[in-house]
């Protein structure tokens, strides 16, 4: 059984349902990487922010890595990867900014995107802030 089939994201779920299944097959991916989880869905206060899917946190550099969960059932207009737009990108990285602003001292950091459709793939530093 995959992890897809493990989180329920087959079937005949709710959207918010495979919604969390898939958040939590990434999250579930992403810690047998040795990724440790730090925040999951981080919103920015009040209208028109943001939103990050899972914050984690990569031991062997310390790296915080802002990750963007992105599911299809279907690869059509682009599947996963093409729903992640360029408005999709500048929330994620204001979001993360706002996060940043929390912590004494930033550390290195960098934007990755976990696509869901007939697997699971990682897309380590899919974008970046500029």
């Amino acid at each position: 059984m995959t992890d897809l089939q493990k989180n329920g994201i087959a079937g005949g779920a709710t959207t918010k349902q495979r919604g969390d299944a898939g958040e939590e097959a990434a999250l579930a991916h992403l810690q047998r990487a040795g990724l440790t989880l730090v925040a999951r869905n981080y919103r920015t206060p009040g209208r028109g922010g943001g939103e990050i899917d899972l914050i984690v946190r990569d031991p062997r550099d310390g790296t915080l890595v802002f990750v963007e969960v992105r599911q299809r059932t279907r690869g059509t207009h682009g599947g996963a990867g093409g729903s992640i737009t360029h408005v999709k990108q500048r929330r994620i990285v204001f979001a993360a900014r706002h996060y940043l602003t929390r912590l004494r001292t930033p550390p290195p950091c960098r934007f990755d995107v976990v696509l869901i459709e007939d697997g699971i793939e990682w897309l380590q530093g899919a974008f970046d802030a500029g």
